[in-house]
């Protein structure tokens, strides 16, 4: 499978550290609409987690075992809870990033995600469902979000 522009290795070696280390989160963005098989180009994976601070231990020893990379441990809870609860992460290699999500505005809290579990390569991956998305896409002012909620109603028949 192929999720835009992305490494699709590196990827699954995420989904397999989260999953190893326990780390409470749900994809969503253009990678979870790529796992629900409406493909776009990316370069981003965007990572909604628990901003609690044992959860944002193991999401850091998560990343940690895919990039050894000092500036991991940068990454807090008070961060993704604070006023702009959306770190990115970029790896020293590479051409993806990591953007890590506490919450949207008053919107989506972690609580408020609805997610299933979908098949990547073998990795069994925290996505959000196609109505949370189309949910998450519909009150936004980028373009590429209105293209998204489209095709999200198009392929899974959700109503405007």
């Amino acid at each position: 499978m192929k999720l835009g522009d992305m490494d699709y290795d590196k990827v699954l070696d995420v989904f397999r550290a989260l999953n190893r280390h326990d780390v409470d989160y749900v994809v969503v963005g253009a990678v979870a609409l790529g796992l629900h098989g409406l493909v776009r180009a990316t370069q981003d994976l965007d990572l909604f987690v628990r901003p609690s601070p044992p959860n944002i231990e193991k999401l850091r020893s998560a990343l940690a075992a895919v990039w050894p990379d000092p500036a991991i441990l940068e990454l807090t809870a008070e961060d993704l809870l604070g006023e702009f609860p959306v770190v990115g992460y970029v790896p020293p290699e590479g051409d993806m990033t990591v953007d890590l999500i506490g919450r949207l505005g008053e919107a989506f809290q972690f609580d408020d995600i609805e997610w299933e579990t979908l098949d990547a390569g073998g990795v069994p991956v925290r996505v959000a469902t196609p109505a949370m998305l189309h949910r998450m896409k519909c009150d936004t002012v980028r373009p590429q979000d209105a293209v998204d909620a489209q095709a999200l109603r198009a392929k899974f028949g959700l109503e405007p």
